[in-house]
């Protein structure tokens, strides 16, 4: 699914136009992306946790040449699914 079938399936199961559903997928994602840049965690309750993770300075190779480069360290969005989706799933 990409964002416009996204987009039609949140107009359809709202009952509202798709502009209307673009404008909010927008603002839902501009929220959730102002909250981990903040640092903060996002929770929706039975959907799951929006936090920001680490991940460690390390070593690795440059694949063309075979050379060893540093990767610093960065911090990285992750997703942890809760308990409702995980069962919707399976």
């Amino acid at each position: 699914m990409n964002k416009s079938e996204l987009i039609d399936a949140i107009a359809a199961e709202a009952d509202i136009s798709k502009a209307a559903a673009g404008r909010a997928l927008d603002a839902t994602i501009s929220a959730v992306t102002k909250a981990l840049k903040g640092g903060e965690m996002l929770t929706l309750v039975g959907f799951g946790t929006f936090y920001v993770g680490e991940r460690a300075a390390r070593s690795g190779r440059n694949p063309r040449t075979g050379a060893a480069i540093k990767i610093k360290s960065a911090k990285v969005p992750k997703f942890r699914a809760g308990k409702a989706l995980k069962d919707a799933v399976n």
